[in-house]
């Protein structure tokens, strides 16, 4: 008698524990805990240990990852196969993977901003897309041809032929904006074409992969049509009607203020409402969610809130078991024989062949130089999560078998990793061979302009650099410009797509639009018409170990004399000092040593308040202390300047050397007493010290009552005023004035002055970008 197989029991959720029998890895929940540690685990330390030296995206070790954990290596090993990923489990650990995989895909909406960028680079991203996206579409069809005939012959054609040309199509944006962001190409013209053609053509490839799914999903060419036109109906639908929603929600967000709860709640809501209204239609719950993602509107702070909720445990946790899925799916080893190895290499070939001659082909068109549109062309022959979630639906619907699968999932990696060496092969950073023009506080005061670049990282910074702005206005004869440089990390869970496009509106809504509603743009627009200074909106988004090559790059482009970085602790409401991390640090340091010009720390408590003081209510007492050396002579040049203010009050205080006089201090001393105290009266004080010693010296610092900020300098030609110091980089006596020790309240600013060494940059990591791609 024959047995009919019988299917293995559903698993229980939860387990009662080892101590009554019950083994966790039988039980749905325990396991699928078990399996995403494992996969995150596994997939970051694959990242951290190989892919990140060789400045690879996360996603190619996530997938690469999944490949390994599944039957093509690891997964050949049955025992664990069948421990750690059971045929039973799959199904909670898929439906888990998806319902990430859907909340991603909105996020991919979300960021997916079509008015991004100008009118020129619209036009030409527009030709460039369509040209990446027509050939390799048509060399996708074509062999996939070759393909079905050979290992693929019981597939239906038309939908083999769609999802074939759609795979070849495909640029993965999110990895194009981090590659941008990792070689500093993210401001550059090859750079927001890239962004803006990427953007089109992550559209291009929903509509492919929606044609695809219909044709698909049936032997009928009537109900593809049937399914075609109710998504579109659908889509319409939800344009008429959730998008004034939407819209509502994001006028009801202001500024200063949290989103509302209810909001995020209810559009995530709508979400998985649309995706399963998708899936009913027949062309999966993904369209659903990434349609409501791009309804919301991108003017304003809803958009940016809810990536920020949905960001991180959506990237961190999900993502990678939806990268699990694909390579628990593919295995390697069934590509054997010369015919097998000869489709990938086909695969290959006409993929890159498609994506980067028909993209090179329509930039030479567009009249670009060579280097960019070799740039762009390998720029979108990255592969990503679309083309990974086309390949599993093709995998789903029997479209592509097991062979046909892993060929494509090999392709994608290769053109994706191809991609990264190559950029760094034709674009390198090269060397400055010389140092630029000397550039100082001092050297700026015989010049028509005054140039500062301010750079903050958070809104908290915008109101003492303001004030501190306001205060180095200096003469009428002299313009001040000052360029405020945004300093945003790029991290691993952080979307690059996201915050370049949001830095991209708001330096166009600074120049163009009436309706802001950003705090920094509103602070910064103020002050500008309420002053002569010229304010010009900068962004800096990179990794933060590389940052500071940003601030280098915009102060040699924008002729910068003095940059000012706030310091690396934010006061608290104790009066002590948090610090942000050893990050922002590194940064301050790094541009110390690296700057072309001369730089200031501002180490705030409060200067001028928690906002802008206006010109007419500017009250403030500087002092300053002066020891001797360069740096302190361009403190007191930058002192001079401060001094023209009608409001602000400086008292200058000579520390006397205890062995000789130097020449140029004395000149600078007395340049100052007869320019600045003899001229401003009882708003200009000169005062002489002999402080011996460290005890001496602290008791005279201490003696200043009412000050509101010091300068000094870096390096004076004095010993540490503390024993144990984390903040060498404001030199002994700003790390003193930082410290507990010293009891003031006033904030300080430490100033280094520029001094190359020989004809070349003092540091070996001095890179700026090549001429080719300053955007002044």
């Amino acid at each position: 008698m024959v047995t009919s197989p019988t299917c293995p029991a559903p698993m229980k959720v939860t387990s009662q524990g080892l101590w009554q029998g019950d083994d966790p890895l039988h039980f749905a929940l325990p396991l699928l805990i078990l399996q995403t540690c494992i996969v995150i685990v596994f997939t970051r330390t694959l990242h951290v240990l190989i892919f990140k030296p060789l400045k690879q995206p996360r996603v190619i070790a996530e997938i690469i990852g999944g490949i390994l954990l599944g039957p093509s290596a690891i997964g050949r090993n049955t025992d664990y196969l069948n421990t750690i990923f059971p045929k039973q489990s799959l199904t909670t650990f898929e439906t888990v993977a998806n319902v990430g995989l859907l909340f991603f895909v909105f996020l991919v909406g979300l960021e997916l901003n079509l008015n991004a960028s100008g009118r020129g680079t619209a036009r030409k991203a527009i030709i460039i897309a369509i040209a990446g996206i027509a050939l390799p579409f048509a060399l996708g069809a074509s062999t996939s041809l070759v393909v079905h005939a050979t290992i693929c012959k019981g597939a239906r054609l038309s939908a083999f032929f769609v999802f074939m040309g759609a795979s070849f199509s495909i640029t993965a944006i999110p990895i194009v904006a981090r590659i941008l962001a990792e070689f500093k190409l993210l401001e550059t013209e090859v750079g927001r074409m890239a962004l803006s053609a990427a953007a089109i053509n992550d559209i291009t490839a929903w509509i492919l992969l929606a044609l695809a799914i219909a044709l698909s999903g049936s032997r009928s060419p009537l109900v593809s049509v049937w399914i075609l036109l109710t998504a579109v109906a659908y889509a319409a639908l939800l344009f008429v009607f959730l998008r004034p929603i939407l819209a509502w929600m994001g006028r009801r967000t202001v500024d200063g203020s949290p989103v509302k709860e209810l909001y995020v709640v209810t559009i995530l809501v709508i979400t998985l409402a649309s995706a399963f209204v998708t899936d009913m239609i027949g062309i999966h719950g993904l369209f659903g969610a990434f349609i409501v993602g791009f309804l919301v509107p991108k003017e304003g702070l809803l958009a940016g809130a809810i990536a920020e909720k949905v960001e991180d445990f959506t990237i961190g946790i999900f993502l990678p078991l939806f990268f699990a899925t694909s390579g628990l799916k593919t295995d390697v080893t069934t590509i054997r024989g010369l015919r097998s190895w000869g489709l990938f290499l086909l695969a290959i070939t006409a993929a890159t062949v498609g994506k980067v001659g028909g993209t090179m082909i329509a930039a030479s068109c567009c009249r670009l130089p060579l280097r960019d549109a070799v740039t762009l062309g390998f720029l979108m022959n990255t592969k990503g999560l679309i083309e990974l979630i086309v390949l599993n639906i093709g995998k789903e619907r029997k479209v592509l078998n097991d062979q046909t699968f892993a060929i494509m999932i090999l392709m994608a990696l290769f053109t994706t990793f191809l991609t990264t060496p190559v950029i760094m092969a034709i674009n390198p950073r090269r060397r400055i061979a010389t140092a630029p023009k000397q550039r100082t506080i001092e050297q700026a005061g015989m010049k028509a302009e005054f140039r500062i670049l301010a750079c903050y990282h958070s809104t908290r910074s915008i109101p003492p650099i303001l004030n501190l702005i306001e205060s180095s206005r200096g003469t009428r004869h002299q313009s001040l410009i000052v360029y405020t440089l945004h300093l945003l990390e790029l991290s691993d869970s952080s979307s690059a797509v996201s915050l370049v496009q949001r830095a991209q509106d708001r330096i166009v809504s600074f120049w163009t639009r009436r309706d802001r509603t950003d705090e920094i743009e509103v602070a910064f627009e103020s002050y500008q018409k309420l002053s002569a200074v010229s304010i010009r909106p900068l962004t800096a988004i990179s990794n933060f170990d590389t940052i500071h090559e940003d601030i280098i790059k915009n102060a040699i482009n924008k002729r910068a004399a003095l940059i000012v970085i706030p310091f690396h602790k934010m006061l608290q409401a104790d009066g002590s000092f948090e610090s942000l991390g050893h990050k922002h640090q590194q940064i301050n340091q790094r541009a110390l040593d690296f700057a072309p010009c001369s730089v200031g720390i501002l180490v705030d408590r409060g200067f001028g308040g928690t906002a802008h003081i206006s010109a007419s209510n500017v009250a403030y007492f500087v002092h300053v202390f002066f020891f001797g050396g360069p740096d302190d002579r361009e403190v007191l040049t930058y002192a001079a300047q401060m001094a023209e203010h009608p409001g602000i009050s400086v008292t200058l205080i000579r520390i006397l050397p205890t062995s000789g006089y130097c020449r140029e201090d004395n000149i600078a001393i007395d340049t100052f007493k007869e320019k600045v105290v003899a001229r401003k009266g009882g708003a200009a004080k000169y005062e002489e010290v002999l402080a011996e010693g460290k005890e001496a010296l602290c008791e005279s610092i201490k003696m200043v009552k009412r000050c509101n900020i010091f300068l000094v300098g870096h390096s004076p030609p004095v010993n540490p005023l503390i024993d144990r110091t984390d903040c060498t980089e404001l030199g002994p006596i700003g790390s003193y004035l930082a410290s507990s020790e010293s009891s003031t309240m006033a904030s300080v600013l430490v100033i280094k002055r520029h001094a190359p060494q020989g004809d070349s940059l003092p540091l070996s990591e001095k890179l700026v970008e090549e001429a080719a791609y300053v955007d002044n």
